[in-house]
């Protein structure tokens, strides 16, 4: 049988990648502390590995696919095929951001001001490309974690990724510049990308994951209403595209279903019933698929 490698990202994604995977379709199990987790598709075979690892050995055919950030395919400059942008991260669907982050109290305003300074980062190579742009010397070194800790004792500035900004706060540090934008990205290798098997199997994924994503935070209403009716609920429901009208074996009725985003839904119903909507039903979504 043939096989596809998939690497996930361990760390900081990987909950959330899992319940998208889970969204889409696939069953993931990984006991506590291996990584080697299994999924109920026999063609797939997956290993749990840090994201910053995950280009390299996409480059290197270890692996077929797998989900890393798109701040960690530049600085590893892995030539790789970028199959497909996934926008989600730990703690929600939004980009994250590498940023220069300085202490509240520092005189540091901009990247011009940190000239011959030191900055520790993870991404070392990302954050020298961003300091050549700016015609700027500095320091960069290589941080190993606890990154917010560093400065003003250890360093002057300190590269980080950030999504909302809060664990900068925290430590009593403030953005100065923001690096770059980062998303989640599929990957493959060339060889696999060529291969027509593991290309359709790579896309039939992509397609179920992007699914599941375009489902987050989306919900669908059903109900029943009298065709006379129909023109006034017309104009207060949102769909993604036109709702769903059948008619119901009782003459003169007809049956609606809509998606909408969840948080429209509280109101949404109570507008509807008082428009005349019956056996209101609302329900989650896995997958929206386009």
């Amino acid at each position: 049988m043939k096989k596809l490698k998939l690497g996930l990202p361990a760390g900081s994604l990987k909950n959330s990648t899992f319940e998208i995977f889970k969204n889409a379709g696939f069953k993931i199990n990984c006991p506590e502390r291996s990584y080697f987790p299994t999924i109920d598709d026999k063609e797939i075979e997956a290993i749990l590995i840090r994201a910053q690892e995950i280009p390299r050995y996409i480059e290197e055919e270890v692996l077929d696919m797998g989900l890393t950030g798109k701040d960690w395919i530049t600085e590893t400059k892995a030539d790789v095929v970028e199959v497909a942008e996934l926008i989600y991260a730990k703690e929600g669907l939004r980009p994250v951001r590498l940023v220069l982050a300085v202490p509240n109290d520092s005189t540091i305003k901009s990247v011009k001001d940190l000239e011959g300074k030191r900055i520790a980062t993870e991404l070392v190579e990302v954050t020298k490309q961003y300091l050549a742009r700016n015609n700027v010397k500095a320091e960069v070194e290589f941080s190993w974690g606890a990154t917010e800790v560093k400065p003003p004792k250890l360093v002057d500035a300190i590269a980080e990724l950030t999504e909302t900004g809060n664990s900068l706060r925290a430590n009593n540090l403030r953005i100065v510049e923001t690096i770059l934008e980062s998303t989640t990205r599929v990957i493959a290798n060339k060889k696999a990308w060529q291969d027509p098997w593991k290309k359709q199997k790579i896309e039939n994924i992509v397609t179920l994951l992007k699914g599941a994503l375009m489902a987050e935070g989306m919900a669908g209403l059903k109900m029943n209403l009298p065709e006379a009716k129909l023109p006034e609920v017309l104009k207060i429901i949102p769909a993604l595209k036109r709702p769903t009208i059948s008619p119901l074996t009782e003459k003169g009725w007809i049956a609606i279903e809509i998606i909408i985003n969840e948080h429209e839904a509280r109101e949404l119903i109570l507008k509807l019933k008082k428009a005349g909507a019956e056996g209101i039903v609302e329900y989650p979504l896995n997958k929206i698929i386009l």
